[in-house]
C-alpha cells in the first residue's frame, strides 16, 4: 500500500486503513490511530511513536508521539519541567489545558499539578503527546503539543 492509498477524510479508517503510516507503533497504538484516523493530526499519523524511555529519535528535529506515561514523565524530568495546567480551564473534576512549567521560562501563569492529576486528564481526554527530543540544530527541544481525537475542526 502506498501513501496514495491512505483513506481520505470521511472514509472510515477501520475499513480502509489496515496499516498505519506512523513508525514504531504497538498494536494498541495502531488500533487507536485507525479508530480515530479522521480526527487525528497528520503529525500523529506519521510520527515515530515512542513506547519506552530507551527509544529515541532517529534524527534531531524528528516528530515523535506517545501515549506512554513513563515516556512523557521521563521527557519532562530531563527538562526539569513539572506538570501544570492553565488556570480557569478546568472541567468538572479534572485539569483543563495541560502544560509543563519549564524553569526559566516565565510569562505565562500556570498552576502546577500532580502527575496523577495530569495523567488523569491526559487519559480521560485520550490525548496523544507529540514532542521532539532535539531541535534540528541538535539542541535539546522543549517542543510539545497535544493531539486529541475529539478536538473540534474548523
Amino acid at each position: 500500500m502506498t501513501h496514495h492509498d491512505q483513506p481520505q477524510h470521511g472514509q472510515g479508517a477501520e475499513e480502509h486503513a489496515p496499516w498505519v503510516p506512523a513508525e514504531n507503533v504497538t498494536p494498541e497504538e495502531a488500533e487507536f490511530i485507525k479508530k480515530h484516523w479522521d480526527n487525528l493530526s497528520h503529525t500523529t499519523k506519521h510520527a515515530k511513536w515512542i513506547n519506552a524511555v530507551d527509544q529515541h529519535e532517529d534524527h534531531p528535529g524528528q516528530s515523535l508521539a506517545t501515549r506512554s506515561h513513563a515516556v512523557i514523565e521521563h521527557w519532562a524530568k530531563e527538562r526539569n519541567a513539572v506538570p501544570a495546567t492553565v488556570p480557569g480551564t478546568e472541567h468538572e473534576d479534572r485539569a483543563g489545558v495541560l502544560r509543563f512549567n519549564f524553569p526559566g521560562y516565565g510569562g505565562r501563569k500556570l498552576k502546577e499539578i500532580s502527575w496523577q492529576e495530569w495523567f488523569k486528564t491526559f487519559d480521560d481526554r485520550q490525548l496523544v503527546f507529540i514532542f521532539q527530543e532535539h531541535m534540528k540544530n541538535g539542541n535539546m527541544s522543549n517542543f510539545f503539543q497535544m493531539d486529541s481525537p475529539f478536538r473540534e475542526h474548523e
